[in-house]
């Protein structure tokens, strides 16, 4: 089945690098990046070390509901390009070992019996898996150690 890796959205990012307010309802903070595991959500590649990077708490759903959570993220302060949409696997995702994964309905809950820890390179092939289960809408990817979101997958026409 293919499938396209999906980065946050551009108004979204914009926004946050206004001072639009987070999931937790505060501005983003500021920091300088040191180059090492902290993925901008946007770009989906690592910030450069001593560049601007944000941090900021992020709730990727579009309800408030039981199953939305809340956590972490990174992103670049300065303009960066989207990561395309696509079906190969982004620089962040593809020099990490492992992944979280779960698949959620269109009602942002979570489809029990697809969440797993998978080998980087399994990924594809276990979206595909989950992808089978109509009820699945969209896979999250998170981070193995610390859940923090990193990016959604979704069915590609």
């Amino acid at each position: 089945m293919p499938i396209e890796f999906v980065a946050m959205e551009t108004d979204l990012v914009h926004a946050y690098r206004a001072g639009e307010p987070d999931a937790n309802g505060h501005p983003a903070e500021r920091a300088v990046s040191d180059g090492i595991g902290k993925p901008c959500r946007h770009c989906l590649r690592d910030v450069p070390a001593g560049d601007e990077m944000l941090i900021l708490a992020h709730r990727p759903f579009d309800d408030l509901h039981p199953y939305a959570e809340v956590g972490p993220i990174f992103l670049c302060a300065a303009d960066c390009a989207r990561h395309e949409p696509g079906a190969d696997l982004p620089p962040v995702i593809a020099d990490t070992p492992k992944f979280l994964i779960k698949g959620y309905s269109k009602r942002e809950r979570i489809v029990y019996g697809t969440g797993a820890v998978v080998p980087t390179t399994e990924i594809a092939d276990r979206c595909a898996w989950i992808f089978a289960d109509p009820d699945v809408a969209q896979i999250h990817i998170r981070s193995a150690r610390n859940n923090c979101y990193q990016a959604r997958v979704l069915r590609s026409d």
